[in-house]
């Protein structure tokens, strides 16, 4: 209901909307008057959102200087969580002055938004030969893929043909060879989660693991916010420079409301590597990563805390130069991620500048950087970790290595005898902290300094759907603390406290972070109850915890290095014993062909007694939790059960009171949107 008059506009896709009860259109200014209700219903036909654009706009502060609401982050927008009942939210002063040039978007730049989709994409910033064969590429880009229904705006999942991989393995990053050391992702770019694609949206992750053929161009991104379960999806591979062509037409057609037919250009040049330089014998490599993102790449796929080195001078040089366009720069392991707007910089000037800092760089063995010695609580196998896997267990894949516990997987993984020996590690590792933002909200990438400490693991295929916030894990040689509630793939050991404070400022937090680069983690042992104290009081600074100034030397950690090479050595030895065991086991019984099938399509649906109501699903989906079972007496508005869709649980209701007569779907069974899932009998 609006409390002043205003002016709005629909957009997106079309749904059921009403101005106190009059039907209205799309893409057409509405005048709006003082009192009248605004009424949104369902999608019409295709696609997945709609948007309300309010003249003037919503008073909302600045987070992070913005104003979108990240609702898993649970900043931004009001009160950074999802509109709820009730809520008042006040629109900025309306400049009755200014009028629009139409009070209707022209019919050609309407978006055509279908059930069937072309996606343009660069390819890269990995591909063939190095991760996946030649013949799979070309697959990637000739199949139809398949929307699947836990989909959200972190990430959209697809379903379609299994990778055929270049190698074996991730060696040091983990088993399986999706597996890479950790390095940002692009806005857009298709991450294979074990063999499961996903192409990351705006709410996805900003640094991980997993190796990416292809990522959408920028003119394309608003197409992934349209893309609905069961829709199809086909890859276009693009050049860059129609790829910046097509941004800037697209900025034109805004600017001037006159549509300019498209003139893309379409390529089958496949490769990722755009260039290679050669610095004191090491190879470096810079990777395309859609229009407006470019990745380089140290030396060879290997964990060396050298390697990390080199890429923070060079994010220094670049911060240091005089260099129009640029937007964000993150370091990975053994990588920088160089964000820019290809509009202010084209791709080959950027390149020419990057060789040039390249070259300057040098490896010195008196590199020295800041660091600080900081020891926190881990709640041992927490009991949110468990609840994490048992709901991986039931929704994603029931057949999992490492379920039901993944301590035991990583004992067994790096050959040791007890889950304690798996305790003792992590609790006398101290962590080296090489990337943030991993998965989000300064969460560490961090592994031991000591190599004797470097438990190898690999991540979850597919990736887990949920991780409670501050879940800390381990995947390859690395280590993680979850920053947020969200997806993730690491094993779990436990639970810490927070990396992010949202709104104050403490001894701890100076910045909304706790950690920077090259910070030193060691963890000390509490109980869960304890942790839930520690939690509730960290964020108001009434928890200190101990952080010890230091540095961090290069030539110091070479020099341990080698006063420990045999034993160093001798670790690593047992450890790819039964790191090549479990390997040849997952060979042996099909672990490596887990596929994750579509939704089964139901043709036919049982028929309703009479005197019963059936419930239908109202989305497409699976079961989480049935909350009644046969005979149950249910009453009008009871929730019968949970699905699970886009990231979301849903809770059914009964839409009268009666007798539970038939459950139709039981928990983890995937369900169709307008199919039954429970029979009612209506009370007499």
């Amino acid at each position: 209901r609006f409390l002043t008059d205003s002016r709005i506009v629909l957009t997106g896709a079309e749904m059921t909307a009403q101005l106190d009860g009059t039907e209205l259109p799309f893409w057409s200014v509405i005048n709006v008057e003082k009192g009248q209700e605004l009424v949104i219903g369902k999608i019409k036909e295709a696609g997945a959102r709609a948007y309300l654009l309010v003249q003037g706009g919503i008073q909302c502060p600045d987070y992070l200087d913005a104003k979108a609401t990240f609702t898993l982050g649970q900043f931004g927008g009001h009160a950074g969580r999802a509109l709820r009942t009730g809520d008042i939210l006040h629109l900025c002063t309306l400049d009755r002055g200014r009028e629009t040039a139409s009070n209707l978007v022209p019919a050609e730049l309407l978006p055509e938004i279908g059930k069937q989709w072309e996606l343009h994409v660069i390819p890269g910033p990995q591909g063939a030969p190095d991760f996946f064969s030649a013949e799979y590429v070309e697959t990637f880009f000739d199949h139809d893929w398949e929307v699947h229904y836990n989909s959200s705006r972190t990430g959209v999942r697809l379903i379609g043909p299994k990778p055929q991989w270049a190698r074996s393995d991730g060696g040091e990053a983990g088993m399986h060879p999706s597996n890479i050391h950790d390095n940002a992702y692009a806005f857009g770019t298709v991450d294979f989660t074990g063999d499961m694609p996903v192409i990351l949206g705006p709410d996805g992750p900003s640094l991980g693991g997993f190796v990416c053929p292809a990522t959408v161009i920028t003119a394309d991104l608003w197409k992934i916010g349209q893309l609905a379960a069961g829709d199809s999806v086909r890859f276009v591979a693009v050049t860059g420079e129609s790829a910046v062509a097509e941004l800037r037409q697209s900025h034109d057609e805004i600017k001037q409301l006159h549509a300019v037919p498209s003139s893309i250009e379409h390529t089958d040049h496949y490769s990722p590597r755009i260039e290679g330089f050669q610095l004191d014998g090491l190879e470096v490599c810079i990777r395309r990563s859609g229009d407006s993102w470019m990745l380089v790449e140290f030396g060879d796929m290997v964990l060396d805390i050298e390697l990390r080195f080199l890429a923070h001078q060079l994010m220094l040089a670049l911060q240091g130069a005089d260099i129009a366009g640029l937007q964000e720069l993150t370091p990975g392991i053994r990588s920088l991620q160089i964000h820019f707007d290809p509009l202010l910089i084209a791709d080959q000037e950027l390149i020419a500048r990057l060789a040039e800092l390249i070259e300057k760089l040098v490896a010195s063995e008196d590199s020295t950087v800041p660091s600080r010695i900081i020891r926190l609580p881990l709640s041992w196998d927490d009991e949110q970790c468990k609840l994490a896997v048992e709901k991986y267990h039931q929704v994603v894949r029931k057949d999992a290595p490492w379920y039901p516990s993944n301590i035991e997987f990583i004992r067994r993984i790096n050959g040791l005898d007890s889950v304690e020996d798996v305790k003792r590690i992590v609790f006398d590792a101290r962590y080296l902290v090489m990337g943030l933002g991993d998965v989000y909200l300064g969460a560490p990438v961090a592994t031991p300094v000591d190599p004797r400490h470097r438990l190898v693991t690999t991540k979850y295929n597919p990736a887990r759907t949920w991780t409670a916030e501050n879940s800390v894990g381990i995947g390859g040689s690395y280590l993680c603390i979850y920053g947020m509630e969200g997806p993730g793939g690491y094993q779990f050991v436990g639970r810490t406290l927070q990396m992010w404070n949202r709104y104050r400022q403490t001894r701890e937090f100076t910045q909304p972070w706790l950690l920077r680069f090259f910070d030193q983690v060691q963890f000390f042992p509490v109980e869960g109850e304890e942790l839930v104290s520690i939690r509730e009081r960290f964020p108001t600074g009434t928890y200190p915890i101990e952080i010890e100034e230091t540095t961090f030397s290069l030539a110091e950690y070479k020099s341990f290095l080698e006063q420990n090479e045999t034993e160093i050595r001798q670790f690593k030895s047992q450890q790819q014993a039964a790191f090549d065991d479990e390997l040849a086991a997952w060979k042996s019984d099909g672990q490596f062909h887990f596929e994750e099938q579509a939704v089964e399509i139901e043709t036919e649906t049982e028929v309703v007694p009479e005197g019963v109501v059936a419930v239908d699903s109202p989305v497409a989906g699976s079961v989480w939790k049935l909350e009644v079972s046969e005979g149950s007496e249910v009453s009008e508005g009871e929730t019968l059960m949970v699905l699970e869709s886009m990231k979301m649980e849903i809770e059914v209701a009964a839409p009268c009171a009666g007798r539970v007569r038939k459950t139709l779907k039981p928990a983890g069974a995937s369900v169709q949107a307008g199919l039954p899932l429970i029979f009612i009998e209506i009370e007499k």
